[in-house]
């Protein structure tokens, strides 16, 4: 195992590795940008170096600056987290140069995996179903319009680079591709510095299905179940539950059988995960190789009892897997909600400042990720995942309510989340019904309907503050010394009733 290990990402990611690496007996060095200095993995690892400005481009993203402070550490290995530079080759290819461990896929694997048109080529070849289209990479309008053209509308443009949902566009026709080109372009310069799309043909109604593999880079490779990632908004995912409701016990061997399939054609190494539609036969489409640890990864850990991070650094270190797929038991459902600092009714504009107020669930299965504490400012500069709160049942029911109680128990003051957003999915009859599809939320008009019921609950709680003030003024009390008393008793029970319909 190795001695020193620098964890070149910051936030709840950084936090988790950090602990793994301690019950490891490993030494951590955590980076900074001047916004994280007070950040709590930087409290927490056992050393901290300051890499750069809050531009991620100045820190977080600036590849030479990460090997510099590796090596300047003197670590044995640098563990990328998930996000930012996690999936990317060049990093890999400048830590074995510069004889240090990169805790992921081999940087020949992340430049294949990177390039979802390569790698669905690869998956087609070792049999494993793709969908129609997809095949060139495109850098100017007219080479989608030609590609739409050819499939036939409706398509979806894809980003050929990258993971995460972004650069992500569906199009019913030649004026939305012309428009979802502009912005999916405009997309991936921002967040990827590199353009290039490709179209597909669109698989409508479809379910986001993924599984988590583990490989020893040798031909050993083993899955751990899939996940359900259906509950997304703008292809970015809510929440993630596992086993998949609803699928046949065939259909969960056959997408398991894709994923290691893929995985051995691709010779991959480490930790990753393998993605794919479902259409309402249980056909499945491959979409790309994730090639680092997902934000999702607590669920599959919660059930199959593995700690991913320690496969991640005993595979990195050539210790191996030292079991087999019959080995692995996967038990009872998880549920994971990625608490973001979003505001839902605003259309998930970010919500940054100080957390005035924290307090976490618990219970028996209940499993929080987070680098937040009382008095940390939130940064704008970042990604606006603030925790994942993860919760383990004896089946998908029991994981149900003992999520929709943690998530009434949660209460984070400062800045705007999407805890209110996430209670009332879980209370929605189709989520009740395991009636899923990645447009769950505009199907079911979730945001019209969850801001419908929120103004009405805003509405109702000024009205009864207006009769409980005059009640007050009338009955004298407020009057001279007690003036004050009556405005605060009112914003107190404000507050109350406010959680009250929060926890629904």
């Amino acid at each position: 195992m190795f001695d020193t290990v620098l964890i070149a990402n910051r936030g709840e990611i950084a936090v988790r590795i950090i602990r793994t690496c301690k019950l490891l007996g490993v030494k951590t060095v955590a980076i900074y940008s001047d916004v994280d200095a007070e950040a709590l993995h930087v409290k927490l690892a056992d050393k901290a170096i300051r890499i750069g400005s809050a531009d991620p481009g100045d820190s977080y993203l600036n590849i030479d600056k990460l090997v510099q402070a590796a090596s300047d550490a003197g670590v044995d290995a640098l563990h990328p987290g998930y996000g930012f530079v996690s999936e990317n080759w060049n990093l890999a290819e400048k830590c074995r140069q510069a004889g240090i461990k990169f805790v992921g896929p081999r940087p020949r694997t992340l430049v294949i995996a990177g390039n979802k048109v390569d790698c669905k080529r690869i998956a087609k070849g070792a049999g494993v179903p793709v969908i129609k289209g997809g095949e060139s990479v495109f850098y100017t309008p007219e080479g989608v319009l030609d590609a739409a053209r050819e499939l036939g509308y409706p398509v979806l443009l894809k980003a050929a680079f990258g993971g995460g949902g972004r650069g992500i566009r569906e199009a019913a026709d030649d004026r939305q591709l012309l428009q979802a080109f502009g912005l999916a372009t405009t997309e991936m310069k921002r967040s990827l510095g590199k353009t290039g799309l490709f179209v597909e043909k669109l698989v409508k109604p479809a379910r986001h299905i993924e599984v988590q593999i583990v490989s020893d880079g040798r031909g050993k490779v083993i899955h751990l179940g899939e996940r359900e990632c259906s509950i997304q908004r703008r292809h970015q995912k809510l929440l993630e539950i596992t086993p998949a409701p609803g699928l046949d016990e065939l259909a969960r061997i056959r997408v398991a059988e894709y994923a290691v399939r893929l995985a051995k054609a691709l010779g991959y190494e480490n930790v990753g995960t393998v993605e794919f539609l479902m259409d309402t036969d249980q056909n499945f489409y491959f979409i790309e190789v994730n090639s680092r640890l997902q934000v999702e990864h607590p669920i599959t850990e919660m059930r199959a009892g593995v700690d991913l991070v320690k496969e991640q650094l005993e595979i990195a270190a050539g210790e191996g897997i030292d079991y087999g797929q019959y080995d692995v038991e996967l038990k009872g459902a998880a549920i994971q909600c990625r608490i973001n600092a979003e505001d839902p009714e605003a259309g998930f504009a970010p919500s940054g400042g100080r957390v005035e107020r924290l307090f976490f669930p618990g219970g028996a299965g209940v499993r929080v990720d987070t680098a937040l504490y009382q008095g940390y400012v939130v940064p704008e500069y970042y990604d606006s995942l603030l925790a994942k709160l993860v919760v383990r049942g004896a089946d998908l029911e029991d994981a149900k309510k003992r999520m929709a109680l943690a998530l009434s128990e949660f209460e984070i003051e400062g800045p705007r989340t999407t805890i209110p957003l996430q209670r009332f999915i879980l209370a929605h009859e189709e989520f009740a019904r395991w009636n899923f599809s990645v447009e769950f939320l505009q199907e079911n008009r979730i945001l019209e309907s969850f801001s419908e019921q929120a103004a009405a609950a805003r509405a109702d709680l000024a009205s009864q503050g207006a009769v409980i003030a005059a009640a007050l003024l009338e009955s004298g009390v407020g009057i001279g010394g007690t003036q004050s008393s009556a405005p605060t008793s009112t914003k107190r029970r404000a507050a109350q009733e406010a959680r009250q319909f929060d926890a629904l």
